[in-house]
């Protein structure tokens, strides 16, 4: 929704009980800084939270913020010719499970003939300082460039969280994606994993994913020129919006694009 700016955050934490305690002192106080700094980066800072024992470790925050009408974006407002925007790559829980296979012999012989350790290695890199990336910038462009919903791409996946913010929208309107930006390599790995992820059905979980967003025709190639430049990392344009009946759709031809590891 085009929220910038943070006034308070809580980190949540969970320490991994499978540590001895040494392990636990060192880890945790490396934790807790990149938390912080992250917070820091955001322009905001720790004031409490919860921490709790788990079997392995868990770090994350509530964040909240006041606002007044003019720094955030109602996620209603897409009209019929807005082009869809996608700020992240898709792929990131495969990535992070292709990176624990290389210790599973069952699950690495699955996915070796389509990629190298090497490879995976890189793709879990990809993923990771993709999820370390903030939204920050993305959201501050929504308001410079007029964006008329968004929403961000996590849990439900892209097509999930697309279904999600049409079904919102005043007008009658549907989405529909034509390009699935995907860490390089990841759509392979899924279709040979044996698991059903879902990735180019557009359900596949993401972890910290990017920005979905509905802007002008005229206003797509600035944003995603501006992000570029000022997060170093590239955004697409995804789709289209189309006179209809709140829904959303993968098209039957849609593009993979390879996405190169960062």
């Amino acid at each position: 929704m085009g929220v910038t700016e943070c006034d308070n955050m809580l980190m949540l934490l969970g320490i991994s009980s499978q540590m001895t305690l040494q392990e636990r002192r060192i880890s945790t106080k490396l934790v807790m800084e990149g938390f912080r700094d992250a917070c820091l980066q955001a322009g905001t800072s720790v004031n409490g939270g919860q921490t709790v024992l788990n079997p392995w470790y868990i770090i994350g925050g509530v964040a909240s913020s006041v606002c007044s009408r003019d720094e955030y974006i109602m996620p209603e407002n897409a009209k019929v010719g807005d082009v869809l925007v996608l700020t992240k790559p898709l792929g990131t829980q495969i990535a992070v499970n292709a990176h624990q296979w290389l210790e599973e012999p069952s699950q690495w012989e699955k996915i070796e003939q389509v990629i190298s350790k090497e490879d995976v290695i890189k793709a879990y890199l990809t993923a990771m300082f993709s999820m370390a990336r903030l939204n920050r910038n993305g959201a501050k462009l929504m308001h410079k460039y007029g964006a008329h919903a968004a929403t961000d791409v996590t849990g439900f996946g892209i097509l999930g969280h697309a279904n999600n913010l049409v079904q919102n929208q005043k007008e009658s309107v549907s989405f529909i994606i034509k390009s699935l930006p995907i860490i390089a390599k990841m759509a392979e790995v899924a279709k040979a994993c044996k698991i059903n992820f879902k990735l180019l059905e557009g359900f596949s979980a993401e972890t910290s994913g990017g920005l979905f967003i509905c802007l002008p025709p005229e206003q797509a190639a600035k944003y995603c020129e501006e992000i570029q430049q000022l997060d170093k990392h590239q955004a697409w344009i995804i789709g289209e919006v189309i006179a209809g009946n709140h829904k959303a759709t993968i098209s039957p031809d849609v593009q993979i694009i390879e996405v190169d590891y960062y």
